[in-house]
């Protein structure tokens, strides 16, 4: 039927988390995701185990592997060595250069040092590790499921990077996987946890816009001259991503509506559909670099993702959300982030913030008061050292700190594995519906009707904030 078939029928669980290798799922042949079927969702299959609102065994030390080292990785080993109740334990580039120079953040915070792992397979090794609790991911996006399902099936909790997943079919292996092994899989949208959008959802739970109707997000970036830099990304993959056709980034936008939307707790998305304009930028600049350096022959003639996606989903409860991705054209960033209810109206983009609790946008002073009021207990505990330490402005920091917390306590995380496969499947999906000329394509239920009992997602500290910063170390 489809490639999740073919990966389920290779499982053999009896032997123990060990005994399941990635090889075969690795050298699989690749499926495009515009060639799956329509409905490839639609599975009849119970759920293993609901990891919403699932919690984990308390962890007094979390020991963390981190996987990829190059553009966000070495964040992240900064601001977790800043954490208290965080092992450094190991670090893993393909690359060992990054990996040792990974080790000098590691040294310079006062840390243990860390096992070093690289080369092709390193990630395998340092999975395999008896002394690892969470694997932490960071590489390109082809590498995301790979490396979550087998820590996973290793016995190891997993974070990764945006989108968790590529194809609806690896969304599926990380819903079962992470059933199957009860290990948590959070894709780190980091923009879940930025100050605004922190607000906003608690302002949307306390029924200050009334029942949401609308929501709009976005990733509006101009990354053209990043992506044909060969320097930027190593061997080029992100500019060999932007070869498929639809919303390839959608999460930025899409994962702090989506929490406020109650996806996944009490709604869920039903069907989507897409529609790319052409690509004015890329194919040019691949032949104008290919005329100067032969490097970029490669990619003279190729079709690139057009400029502009829009993609709009209808929830099962008959709310609208539009997304666009656009990383190409000359424009101010943007991750749009609209709430729109029957009584008030939130937006971000472009600065500075507005809310309207009625026909007339709040003034500087109302601001204010609303942000006091109504900014959550995490932002309130954490903020102004997140907005020190950095990431972001501090979201960065502010979900890292969340992470750690949550598995040091034995709390539910805020972005469970079902999240992770719903919000990353809206690129592959939208890839369909551009193929098809807009034509409306459903979304799975990965959480195969659980959606309906699963509680939102809890916007308090309770059971938490035992976890302390630390000082910057001197020297």
């Amino acid at each position: 039927m489809h490639n999740r078939r073919n990966f389920l029928k290779n499982i053999t669980w009896g032997a123990g988390f060990a005994s399941l290798g990635l090889p075969q799922l690795v050298q699989a042949k690749p499926v495009s995701n515009a060639e799956q079927t329509d409905a490839p969702m639609l599975d009849a299959g119970k759920q293993q185990f609901n990891m919403c609102g699932f919690a984990a065994p308390k962890l007094d030390k979390v020991r963390i592997g981190f996987i990829g080292l190059g553009n966000r990785g070495p964040g992240a080993v900064s601001r977790m060595s800043r954490i208290e109740g965080v092992e450094i334990v190991a670090l893993c580039d393909k690359d060992p250069k990054r990996a040792s120079k990974a080790q000098s953040i590691v040294e310079k915070a006062g840390r243990p040092k860390a096992r070093e792992y690289s080369g092709n397979d390193g990630w395998k090794a340092m999975c395999e590790s008896a002394d690892i609790d969470l694997v932490y991911i960071a590489t390109p996006w082809s590498m995301h499921t790979p490396m979550a399902v087998y820590a996973m099936q290793q016995g190891k909790h997993t974070a990764t990077e945006v989108p968790a997943a590529k194809t609806i079919d690896e969304c599926w292996q990380l819903v079962e996987t992470s059933e199957k092994t009860k290990r948590h899989c959070m894709m780190l949208e980091n923009c879940c946890y930025d100050f605004f959008e922190q607000l906003t959802l608690n302002m949307v739970r306390n029924g200050l816009f009334g029942e949401l109707v609308h929501a709009e997000g976005a990733y509006i970036h101009n990354l053209l001259e990043m992506n044909f830099n060969k320097s930027s990304y190593a061997d080029m993959w992100r500019l060999k991503e932007n070869l498929r056709n639809g919303n390839l980034y959608p999460t930025h936008g899409l994962g702090p509506i989506a929490q406020c939307l109650d996806i996944n707790r009490g709604d869920r998305f039903d069907h989507l559909v897409a529609i790319s304009s052409n690509d004015f930028q890329m194919g040019k600049m691949a032949q104008e670099k290919a005329s100067t350096d032969a490097f970029y022959q490669e990619y003279v003639g190729k079709s690139f993702r057009g400029n502009m996606n829009t993609t709009i989903i209808r929830t099962q409860k008959g709310k609208t959300v539009m997304l666009q991705h656009d990383v190409t054209s000359t424009r101010p960033y943007s991750r749009i982030h609209v709430l729109s209810g029957t009584k008030g109206v939130a937006q971000k983009w472009p600065n500075p913030v507005k809310i309207a609790l009625g026909e007339e946008w709040l003034n500087e002073r109302e601001m204010q008061d609303l942000e006091a009021k109504f900014s959550t207990p995490l932002v309130k505990h954490i903020g102004e050292i997140a907005k020190k330490v950095g990431g972001h402005g501090g979201m960065d920091f502010i979900m890292d700190w969340r992470l750690i917390d949550c598995l040091r306590n034995g709390l539910p995380l805020d972005q469970d594995v079902y999240d992770a496969a719903s919000w990353s499947a809206v690129a592959p999906l939208s890839e369909q519906s551009v193929a098809k000329r807009g034509k409306s394509i459903d979304v799975p239920d990965f959480t195969r009707g659980a959606w309906q009992q699963n509680k939102q997602v809890s916007l308090t500290l309770d059971g938490g904030a035992t976890t302390e910063v630390r000082a910057v170390a001197k020297g």
